[in-house]
């Protein structure tokens, strides 16, 4: 039976920092690493701030509040302890995931679980460049934004993953209250796949009614009305950031050969271009403060 201790999270962005935030919650020492310890120390505030809101709200008992900030640690890649997983959640560049994995097989024991948080890049080019005896070791978990709260996980069974690793970790995570779905390694495995026609078919109709905030909010509302979805593409998009939604975006059209039904919308570029990713450059579809 799978058991997890120690786990550093690599990245602390949006992602990795929600990651490392669901990691604490069960009580699982998280060390989060990043190329810049002041981006560690702004995140782990940024955390703290966010166990502040859920205790305000109700949601978790002061004690354990308390034991997860306590846990809560970081530090450079060079510095990273022996731990039980380590999760990527870097930028999605398929470069900078295979260089950081190959230096990941220097620094943690053979045994250590490696997982990618990639959305889009094929498990079987990462696993590929890592030493044979990783192979086994080395899996997909994909984690949805926030993690605190999104229920669902994907795991991604690379070509030479462990059986028993994709059954423990299932295991794992369905003991945790997440929802894990096992998938194939295929571009963008399954929700970013059907996702690409979600933003996609939004972005189409938006320009067919002249691309303005009140037509993004028209198809939000009605998606969210009638489709049941908790928040619309636009608004999720912008949460998301414009430009990661494109980079996503661009790897799934790549990898089926530039078909016509996942391109790029020409919307998101102009966003990308003019530097209007959403809520992080407070403008996106949407304005915020």
């Amino acid at each position: 039976m799978l058991t997890l201790k120690k786990v550093a999270v690599i990245g602390s962005g949006t992602m990795g920092s929600g990651i490392a935030q669901w990691f604490c919650q069960q009580n699982i020492a998280v060390f989060l690493i990043d190329k810049n310890l002041a981006t560690v120390e702004s995140t782990k505030k940024r955390i703290h701030s966010s166990w502040d809101e859920l205790l305000k709200k109700g949601k978790f008992q002061e004690q354990n509040i308390i034991l997860f900030k306590n846990i809560l640690d970081g530090g450079l890649l060079d510095q990273i302890p022996q731990v039980d997983l380590v999760i990527e959640a870097i930028f999605e560049d398929l470069n900078l995931k295979q260089q950081l994995f190959s230096s990941l097989d220097k620094l943690v024991a053979k045994d250590c679980i490696l997982a990618s948080n990639t959305s889009s890049f094929l498990m079987k080019d990462i696993q590929e460049k890592l030493p044979a005896y990783r192979h086994p070791y080395f899996v997909g978990l994909h984690f949805f934004n926030p993690p605190v709260l999104m229920k669902l996980v994907e795991i991604i069974k690379a070509p030479k993953t462990a059986e028993e690793l994709v059954e423990e970790l299932k295991t794992f995570f369905n003991n945790k209250e997440k929802i894990p779905i096992v998938c194939i390694d295929s571009p963008g495995f399954v929700v970013n796949r059907l996702a690409r026609h979600f933003y996609g078919e939004s972005l189409r109709i938006s320009e067919e009614l002249e691309a303005t905030e009140d037509s993004f909010k028209y198809i939000d509302q009605t998606l969210m009305t009638c489709g049941g979805f908790k928040m619309g593409p636009f608004a999720l998009m912008d949460l998301i950031g414009i430009d990661i939604n494109l980079d996503v975006t661009t790897s799934v059209w790549n990898a089926f050969n530039q078909a016509e039904r996942f391109k790029p919308h020409l919307l998101q570029e102009e966003k990308v271009r003019n530097k209007h990713f959403g809520k992080k450059s407070k403008k996106g579809f949407y304005l915020y403060e």
